[in-house]
């Protein structure tokens, strides 16, 4: 390693590079940044910082092992708690989208860490006769073994966040469905006229729907605990000590404060990316159900003169630079494009998790990108939708009232007593004469008041029972 003003020069397999002088990276950093200034991407924060965790670990473990000498573990082991932290976070320049299985970023991590070190120890940046960063801080470890571990734990790590963002979501669904529970509006299916529903069934269905979902990410977390870290290259484990992957499991449980065990195989573990796409599909389903919601939401509050204004959503900003006064349903908006884009991304893991290949996936940090970019999505975006549109949600019970006395789905009580084809004749009447369905059935001597007030009672319609049937 030489110096010669702003950089220095370092050495690797395919020769000398230079290096900038203040740089904690080093010389495959520098290739990587060269051959792939792709999209500006970078991985995500949760993925350099699980990785660094995976190298403090595995110099702690080393040194336990005897195979690492203390000193040089320490420093080591501090550097990467450091970068764990984020405090080297624009020290990881290359872009996602790189060469296959992650080796770029993994020996970036390496670099980082190991100059960091080199300095903790007194020395200079690119000296490696200190701290090296293949085989000290890359000691017993693969990027084909790093790098799903890396996804698993970052994963894991950020999980929690959505999961949080989701129970204040079913949480603010629920108060609504209670503050709504007696507002009666006209029910839809085909966007036609239904039988009746109360406001809020419709809001104590998307709560429940929500909660569904958040089972489903936590099954899928489940899975995520199983690690391989230790099978090195091919999951053989060459290079790593018999008792390496069992400390490494054990020693990441106590880092991370997760319940991890270990994958069992590691030949599976770097050849299978199914346990990250079984997370992406979850994400995916709730993104199909938020959307859902996200529509509804959007069509009740259409108009406010010209749609339904069943419901009015908080006014969080002008929807027009031409129509004065405009606004528009802009967090339901925000928060279908945030799905359109969960949705495409896990087409993206889909993809990138069949393309793997005998001893590996080497799609891996494509699939790093994706899912981690889509848990960090949800989980900004559930909370500005929770906060700024669904806890100020206002029922226009008027609106809903008079929707619920002009629909042709009152008549569907009356077939109990009346028979299907006879209440058909008069929906056949009322939308050809737009008169009211309960003066139909007076006029023609089918039922009387007493019996119509009875069956027509739009909040009984609501609950299951035989409308004019002595509810038990």
């Amino acid at each position: 390693m030489s110096t010669g003003g702003q950089y220095r020069v370092e050495r690797d397999a395919l020769g000398e590079v230079r290096v900038p002088a203040d740089a904690y990276y080093g010389s495959q950093t520098v290739r990587a940044i060269e051959n792939f200034p792709i999209s500006g991407l970078r991985l995500p924060r949760a993925f350099i910082g699980a990785t660094a965790t995976i190298k403090r670990a595995a110099a702690e473990v080393n040194a336990a092992l005897g195979l690492l000498d203390p000193k040089s573990a320490g420093a080591i082991a501090q550097a990467a708690q450091e970068v764990a932290e984020g405090t080297w976070d624009a020290q990881f320049p290359i872009d996602a989208f790189q060469m296959g299985a992650g080796t770029a970023q993994n020996m970036n991590a390496n670099e980082v860490i190991a100059n960091r070190a080199i300095e903790i120890l007194g020395g200079k940046r690119g000296d490696y006769t200190l701290v090296h960063p293949n085989d000290h801080v890359n000691m017993a470890q693969s990027t084909n073994d790093v790098t799903p571990t890396a996804i698993r734990l970052a994963a894991l790590m950020t999980l929690g966040d959505l999961l949080s963002a989701l129970e204040n979501l079913v949480e603010a669904l629920g108060q609504k469905a209670h503050e709504f529970d007696g507002i009666v509006k006209a029910g839809r299916t085909h966007l036609q006229d239904a039988v009746p529903v109360r406001l809020g069934q419709e809001f104590g269905a998307y709560a429940q729907a929500i909660a569904n979902d958040i089972e489903r990410i936590k099954n899928a977390r489940e899975r995520l605990l199983f690690i391989g870290i230790g099978g090195t290259a091919t999951g053989t484990g060459l290079n790593a000590d018999p008792q390496y992957h069992p400390r490494m499991v054990r020693r990441l449980s106590e880092v991370t404060g997760l319940p991890l065990r270990s994958s069992g195989n590691l030949f599976e573990s770097m050849q299978n990316m199914a346990d990250p796409l079984e997370c992406s599909a979850a994400l995916r389903t709730l993104a199909a159900t938020l959307t859902r919601i996200a529509n509804d939401l959007r069509l009740m509050a259409s108009g406010p003169n010209t749609g339904l204004d069943e419901i009015r959503l908080p006014p969080v900003q002008p929807g027009s630079s031409i129509m004065p006064g405009k606004v528009n349903p802009s967090m339901a908006e925000m928060l279908n494009m945030v799905c359109f884009h969960v949705m495409g991304n896990d087409l993206t893991v889909l993809a990138a998790a069949q393309a793997g290949q005998l001893e590996l996936n080497v799609m891996m940090p494509v699939i790093a990108l994706n899912l981690l970019q889509s848990i960090q999505i949800l989980t900004t975006g559930v909370r500005a939708f929770t906060d700024r549109c669904v806890r100020g949600i206002v029922a226009n019970e008027e609106r809903c009232r008079h929707w619920v006395e002009h629909s042709a789905a009152l008549a569907t009580a009356l077939n109990p007593t009346l028979g299907y084809s006879t209440v058909a004749e008069v929906v056949k009447e009322f939308v050809r004469t737009g008169r009211p369905i309960r003066q139909i059935v007076l006029d023609r001597g089918l039922l009387s008041e007493g019996q119509l007030n009875e069956i027509l009672s739009v909040r009984a319609m609501t609950e299951p029972g035989i409308p004019g049937k002595a509810r038990v």
